[in-house]
């Protein structure tokens, strides 16, 4: 608490990656966070509460909307885009008149939340670009000389980004996707399997995360299909590469085995940790397999095309 009430800067765990906190409402503060990132000034942050009851800290006007997804899965793993309160300083929203709000669901975050009492400003706590961090290791790998305080909550629970919703109108948009699934939303507000269509125009700007390269190893990345990811791999080590194998079944013979996964929310629990792991192993090229994109299985491909790109 006494690093963030002076305006510094902490590694906190959350259920999806450990965020890089600050007081949302101190710019000073916030521009730390982007300085230790180095992450683009037009890229918005997420703002994290103790309770959906603190929203009216930090937005102007709460949508029945809103209140209706905060009330279904607060706290838990999906931001909603408000438009922004007169609190919330222009660096915190990227300069946008929009802010982006969820109630964390992490004991270590809920804790540290109730006990300073603010609002706190937590992107992933990694460099800008790199793989997100699910475990304190991964924050101190990249940023440990920056920070005086990691948090260590264990390896995060969900692995992927939260789900963000713009749910300024009557029905939500999905801005960038995560674990709470279409889905999940639909069984909420009861609108039908065209989501997302909507009269105003779907602003992705609005969105953390959505402007820039992320999620990227320093080895190359191709996604490949089930049926065919051991095959390729294979095929690539004939060419004189090192490759790695991400999959859900054998890994053929001269192939580094990375990871092998279950099901599409296993691989997005471990998606980073295997990307980070692939740098370790100093492999040239990662073959992925593609997952289904239903539920979570969307976020896990969204987070593979980019680091891909």
């Amino acid at each position: 608490m006494r690093v963030l009430r002076r305006g510094d800067v902490v590694g906190l765990p959350t259920e999806t990656v450990y965020g890089l906190a600050a007081d949302a409402l101190d710019p000073a503060a916030v521009r730390r966070i982007f300085a230790i990132k180095g992450r683009p000034a037009d890229n918005p942050l997420i703002v994290h509460l103790h309770t959906a009851q603190e929203l009216e800290r930090v937005v102007a006007t709460t949508t029945p909307l809103a209140r209706a997804l905060a009330a279904s899965f607060w706290p838990g793993p999906l931001t909603l885009v408000l438009d922004a309160g007169d609190a919330v300083p222009a660096v915190t929203t990227g300069g946008l008149r929009t802010v982006a709000v969820r109630v964390p669901d992490h004991p270590v975050a809920a804790a540290l939340l109730a006990a300073v009492d603010r609002p706190l400003a937590a992107p992933s706590a990694n460099r800008s670009g790199r793989p997100s961090p699910t475990t304190a290791q991964h924050v101190a790998t990249d940023l440990g000389d920056d920070l005086e305080v990691v948090l260590d909550g264990g390896p995060c629970p969900v692995g992927v980004e939260s789900t963000v919703v713009d749910a300024r109108g009557d029905q939500p948009v999905v801005l960038r996707e995560g674990s709470i699934s279409r889905e999940d939303l639909r069984s909420v507000v009861g609108i039908p399997s065209g989501m997302g269509a909507t009269r105003r125009p779907v602003d992705l700007t609005a969105s953390p995360g959505s402007r820039y390269r992320h999620y990227a190893p320093t080895c190359a990345l191709e996604i490949v299909a089930p049926e065919g990811a051991a095959a390729r791999a294979a095929e690539l080590v004939d060419t004189g590469a090192r490759v790695g194998l991400v999959a859900s079944g054998p890994v053929p013979a001269g192939v580094h085995g990375v990871l092998r996964f279950v099901d599409a929310p296993e691989l997005a629990r471990l998606l980073y940790a295997a990307l980070r792991d692939a740098e370790l192993a100093e492999v040239d090229i990662l073959v992925v397999e593609s997952v289904p994109e239903v539920g979570v299985g969307r976020a896990v491909m969204d987070r593979l095309r980019r680091a891909a790109e």
